[in-house]
């Protein structure tokens, strides 16, 4: 099996010589064993979906949020019922003390941390094209990516603030309510008659939510440590397991729950292999990206102008340090070598603040509530300028 281009170029293949020894690519049975998975969706959400489409208006979803709310009562519907059973049944694996060490190690990243967020993890996967075809038909990626990008956002930091999961805690309620705005949006594709299952496969299925969740997670890490974080291999793995626990809220099939960093790696080879294959959709969602950072500076005559220009070429460099020139150039991103200079740039200068950080007592817990502290302050500034609505109704009603 050939190198795929993603892992050919930039930063990936740096970080697999870095963290990981041997050779880590799957072979031909593996890769078939993958590729079963995008033939599957999640069944019990899309049975409260179906449910709820036979409810009076906005009754199924209200059914939907109070269960969130309380627990489930006996009596309720089959598909809440199972549904809410099954994901309080918390996994043996669960490690309460990782989760909430992996949740101070991102939030100590603070505001540093949407760099990454944005630049590599959403734009990254725009290379992935079968699964930009459920963005593309819902419209609103291309159409709302200012908006879409600042919930994405939200509800990143919801899922990642310590003691977020806790069962019935916001970051918990979050990864179910996302989990059925996937099951609307999977539905809504399923009754489209121009669906290509044959060459788009299962809309929204599980190795495409998988992937989703690595770059989230793996990704995020990599991603954070070029704009020089530094972690120790402990604060990596607590992190991914804290994205194992999110994942598995999310519906995503146990094995495709990577359980270290290097079974993290090794699906993210097998899925760049073969879901990373860019097209036309690709260079449209990238586009609505870049206009997105562009908006910074509307309404703000010259200066906004700068300000525009700034934020492109910052957030497209960072793009390109990680996805390659290659791929970069395939999105049509901008090539600022000035900006690349800086970040790089800056990235020397966090690292050597990383560097000192590590060895001042008390200094890393100062840093998690500066960073936490940074993270409530934007989603405030969120909520007052875009309003970005948390409980996804928009979307379901959309779907």
């Amino acid at each position: 099996m050939d190198d795929p281009e993603l892992f050919r170029q930039g930063g990936f293949r740096l970080a697999s010589r870095l963290f990981i020894e041997g050779d880590i690519r799957g072979d031909e049975r593996q890769v078939a064993r993958l590729r079963e998975f995008a033939q599957v969706e999640d069944r019990l959400a899309d049975d409260v979906v179906a449910w709820m489409a036979q409810q009076p208006k906005g009754r199924g979803r209200e059914a939907f949020e109070a269960a969130l709310r309380d627990e489930v009562a006996v009596d309720a519907p089959g598909p809440l019922r199972d549904f809410f059973a099954d994901v309080e049944a918390k996994p043996y694996w669960v490690d309460d003390e990782r989760l909430e060490r992996g949740a101070k190690a991102i939030t100590r990243a603070g505001l540093l941390g949407l760099f990454p967020l944005g630049n590599m993890s959403l734009m990254g996967g725009y290379l992935a094209s079968r699964a930009t075809k459920s963005l593309v038909g819902t419209g609103e990626i291309e159409y709302q990516a200012t908006r879409r990008l600042v919930e994405t956002a939200a509800w990143w930091i919801d899922v990642t603030t310590p003691g977020a999961l806790k069962h019935g805690a916001k970051g918990y309620v979050s990864a179910l309510r996302i989990r059925v705005v996937h099951a609307h949006v999977r539905a809504a594709m399923n009754r489209r008659e121009d669906w290509d299952y044959a060459a788009w496969e299962r809309p929204v299925n599980q190795v495409q939510t998988a992937g989703t969740l690595l770059l989230f997670s793996l990704v995020y890490v990599f991603g954070t440590q070029l704009l020089g974080l530094r972690y120790s291999a402990r604060e990596r793995g607590d992190i991914l397991h804290l994205w194992r626990y999110i994942g598995w809220l999310m519906g995503v099939d146990d094995e495709l729950l990577p359980s270290d960093e290097e079974d993290a790696w090794r699906l993210l080879w097998l899925l760049a292999a073969t879901e990373f294959i860019p097209d036309d959709d690709s260079k449209r969602l990238a586009k609505a990206l870049v206009e997105a950072n562009a908006a910074v500076g509307e309404g703000r005559g010259a200066v906004g102008k700068v300000l525009s220009h700034v934020s492109v070429a910052v957030h497209s460099s960072i793009s390109r340090l990680v996805l390659g020139k290659t791929n970069a150039d395939f999105l049509e991103l901008p090539n600022d070598p000035v900006a690349q200079a800086v970040i790089v740039t800056a990235a020397g200068v966090n690292f050597a603040a990383e560097t000192v950080r590590r060895f001042i007592p008390g200094a890393t817990a100062l840093q998690e509530r500066i960073g936490e502290a940074g993270r409530r302050g934007y989603v405030r500034r969120l909520e007052k300028i875009f309003g970005p609505d948390t409980t996804y109704a928009q979307h379901m009603r959309a779907a």
